[in-house]
């Protein structure tokens, strides 16, 4: 959907470049990526919030970028839980807009902006 809404998308595990086993340069790898982005995403699900990985990233992103431009994208179990850490709460989150019209970035007191306008 964000590619669909003109957004460049870096994911880690589609980079060709990085090592088969992580190590060192992974995370190398992975900060310069963080860094050169004009947005961090998030995506809170149930194996990123157990991944060793995930929360150092969001950390290091918190201390690199603009708190504006990190959001995360929630996700929620068949019962509705959401997955994530009570400190996920701190940041905008992109998500369906409450009409099912598309992708809108919301701050923390609920505000929406289309992704496409970002």
């Amino acid at each position: 959907m964000l590619k669909k809404a003109g957004w460049d998308v870096y994911i880690d595990w589609q980079d060709n470049t990085m090592p088969a086993i992580p190590d060192g340069e992974t995370a190398f790898n992975i900060k310069v990526a963080i860094v050169r982005a004009d947005w961090f995403l998030f995506l809170a699900t149930q194996n990123s919030m157990a991944s060793r990985w995930c929360p150092w990233e969001i950390g290091f992103a918190d201390g690199k970028n603009a708190h504006d431009r990190i959001a995360i994208i929630p996700t929620s179990d068949n019962q509705g839980h959401f997955h994530g850490n009570e400190y996920l709460s701190l940041y905008n989150k992109i998500d369906f807009d409450k009409h099912g019209y598309g992708l809108a970035l919301f701050d923390t007191r609920g505000n929406g902006t289309w992704v496409r306008n970002l």
